[in-house]
């Protein structure tokens, strides 16, 4: 019997919604890891996103078996509009069995739906989230892909809202982004490839909630937490070493970086152990 082959964890940056309706490379990293994804044989995906209303350190869990998404503007409705997601409850359940058994006050939410707006929280406990990924973890060597949808450089108050507004035109730049950005998102790429899998990259992911430029790049904590989300289910000594890449990457609106990274590989012709 062959050994068993887990699926890499994906760090994505989601930016505007142009991002998910027009041509680029990184929807076309997406779509790659999507294609392997089938190929391997997955048995769910765990999101942890970064669109969310929770007073309080509660965690839901989404058990909504039929989610309708929001509207998502400036996306041409074929798009999206016949999309239908294929709820797994079950292991929804087994997540929530997970964290309550790791004394996290955790509930499941039925009535769950998309969520295209944001409800900024300034003030996350990034060791907080790094648990929930830790606790979740075991998961991933059964066949399941986890993915923290959040953001590389992403502070609403920081970009030029009149690309999209005006021009429709996400991609635009007449100046380069803020220098204190681009300096954080170099900080970011480092932590995550140079550390690689393992304790550093934990330390090192939180630490940089400490860098001088973090409140510039990330204005409110809530799309840097899948970021912890991440590293705390790569994190332990057992990971040590596993590759971690930056796969794609764009700049949205001047200053919104959506970096794309990777933690682990897809097997080559491999599959998992049923």
């Amino acid at each position: 019997m062959s050994q068993v082959q887990q699926p890499p964890v994906l760090l994505l940056s989601h930016g505007t919604t142009l991002l998910t309706g027009e041509q680029s490379h990184i929807r076309d990293y997406w779509l790659s890891h999507g294609d392997k994804a089938i190929q391997y044989g997955i048995k769910g995906v765990i999101i942890m996103g970064a669109h969310w209303n929770i007073r309080g350190r509660k965690v839901r869990v989404a058990t909504n078996t039929n989610p309708i998404p929001q509207n998502i503007p400036l996306v041409r409705r074929s798009e999206y509009a016949d999309y239908k997601c294929t709820a797994d409850v079950k292991t929804a359940k087994r997540c929530l069995e997970m964290l309550k058994a790791a004394g996290f006050d955790s509930e499941e939410d039925p009535k769950f739906n998309w969520l295209i707006d944001t409800f900024p929280n300034q003030y996350f406990d990034p060791h907080y989230h790094l648990e929930i990924g830790r606790v979740l973890r075991p998961l991933r060597k059964e066949g399941y892909l986890f993915i923290g949808s959040g953001g590389g450089v992403h502070n609403l108050y920081r970009t030029d809202w009149k690309y999209m507004r005006t021009y429709r035109d996400n991609f635009a730049q007449e100046r380069p982004p803020d220098e204190t950005h681009l300096e954080f998102r170099q900080a970011l790429e480092d932590v995550i490839c140079k550390n690689r899998g393992g304790p550093d990259l934990k330390r090192g992911i939180v630490r940089l909630m400490k860098h001088p430029n973090y409140r510039d790049a990330h204005g409110t904590d809530d799309h840097y937490m899948p970021t912890c989300f991440v590293a705390g289910i790569v994190g332990e000594e057992k990971d040590r070493g596993d590759p971690a890449t930056l796969g794609a990457e764009v700049w949205e609106l001047r200053n919104q970086g959506e970096t794309q990274f990777a933690i682990g590989d897809w097997p080559d012709g491999a599959t998992r152990i049923l």
